[in-house]
């Protein structure tokens, strides 16, 4: 007589690691089924796909921003690269570094004087970043260098962006600084992550080693308070020095210790 089959369990077998999931969003102990992941997780990482496919494709809220943004009591003027569309975007990110025609005679008709500092507030590879958490972090970060004395120019929000626009951007409207606000590459635990990227002197043709980062800034990453404080000291930092890039040391730390 043949022996019975034995019946397989769908229950995922328990993972050693399960423990360390309480610190750190990375896809670690997912558990086994068999020789494959449990349906659970294959369908969260099928979702998390998603949102960073969503996210590239995500695009600023303009006219909300625009509105959010006049309390800061700045001028504000928008612009454009020229990658015209999404798919010239991400087909020819040289485009995405230089401004469209129109925008920069609309802008170099705007510098009122020189400044310490222009924003540009960018989509970069996920718009959502922008849209989530570029305000907040600027109601943080503007009162502390307005009373540190630093002159603020515009801010300028930038759409097909990437981030050495800032940098024509800064040029044209004769600022010493210029600060990027711009949605990272989205990752499967991150679709909304913001960067802050400036440079000190900016003008066309500078590279990623004449400017710093301060990156992955969202409530689940670096909070706003974190980021205003560190961008807050950088900047000074920056401006103090005259400097940006490999030369400017991030030592904050040093003055709570």
């Amino acid at each position: 007589m043949p022996d019975a089959p034995v019946p397989l369990s769908t229950a995922p077998e328990p993972d050693p690691w399960a423990p360390l999931k309480a610190f750190t969003a990375a896809r670690i102990a997912l558990g086994r089924t068999g020789t494959s992941v449990p349906l659970r997780e294959s369908l969260a990482f099928k979702l998390a796909h998603a949102h960073a496919r969503d996210a590239v494709y995500s695009v600023l809220n303009t006219e909300q921003l625009l509105t959010d943004l006049r309390p800061l009591e700045l001028p504000v003027h928008q612009a454009r690269s020229r990658a015209a569309t999404r798919p010239e975007y991400l087909q020819r990110p040289d485009w995405g570094r230089q401004l469209a025609g129109s925008a920069k005679a609309e802008l170099a008709g705007q510098a009122a004087g020189e400044c310490d500092l222009v924003i540009v507030l960018a989509d970069g590879l996920s718009a959502a970043a922008g849209n989530e958490h570029a305000l907040p972090l600027l109601r943080l970060l503007l009162p502390r260098l307005r009373e540190a004395g630093h002159r603020l120019g515009a801010v300028v929000v930038a759409e097909q962006a990437r981030v050495a626009l800032g940098d024509e951007i800064g040029q044209l409207l004769r600022a010493r600084l210029v600060l990027v606000l711009i949605g990272e590459r989205p990752g499967l635990s991150s679709p909304d992550s913001l960067g802050a990227y400036f440079t000190f002197g900016p003008r066309p043709g500078l590279t990623d080693e004449a400017r710093n980062c301060v990156s992955n800034i969202r409530p689940e990453g670096l909070t706003y308070p974190a980021a205003a404080d560190k961008l807050f000291y950088l900047l000074h930092e920056a401006l103090r020095l005259q400097l940006s890039g490999v030369g400017l040391k991030d030592e904050s730390d040093l003055l709570s210790a």
